[in-house]
């Protein structure tokens, strides 16, 4: 290897830089002050919509008006009386109590109390599981 000519370096330098500013690094306040001192040019734009939510409300006028107007009343079906007194009755000639009657149907106490309440909607399978658990015929016709 001797005498081929001088040894020269063929690397190039590598500059490294910081990434480019994104979206909201350049609407930041330092760097539009920034921008500013530099002489660079700034544009400023004021949204038609800013600070309201008036895309999302507009389309909904029509349904609030509809909404509005409707006059039924929508309340869910409760446990009639004649229901409620009768499962009271045969849970009473049974001599069980609220707690024994619900861990014989595999159901809440709550849910024995409700419906004794009349605040449950009535569920037939429940209803089933009642009938067989106090041996009495609480729907239909007696």
């Amino acid at each position: 290897m001797a005498g081929t000519g001088p040894l020269t370096q063929d690397w190039e330098p590598v500059v490294i830089r910081k990434k480019p500013l994104n979206a909201a690094a350049k609407k930041d306040e330092k760097a539009v002050n920034a921008a500013r001192r530099s002489g660079a040019e700034i544009e400023t734009l004021k949204k038609s919509n800013a600070g309201t939510n008036r895309a999302a409300s507009s389309s909904t006028t029509l349904n609030t008006r509809k909404l509005d107007d409707e006059t039924e009343n929508l309340t869910h079906e409760r446990v009639p009386s004649e229901l409620k007194k009768a499962m009271m009755q045969a849970r009473l000639d049974k001599k069980l109590t609220q707690a024994q009657l619900a861990q014989m149907i595999n159901e809440k106490p709550q849910v024995i109390q409700e419906y004794e309440s009349g605040k449950a909607i009535p569920n037939q399978q429940i209803i089933t599981k009642l009938e067989r658990a106090l041996s009495v015929k609480l729907r239909g016709k007696k």
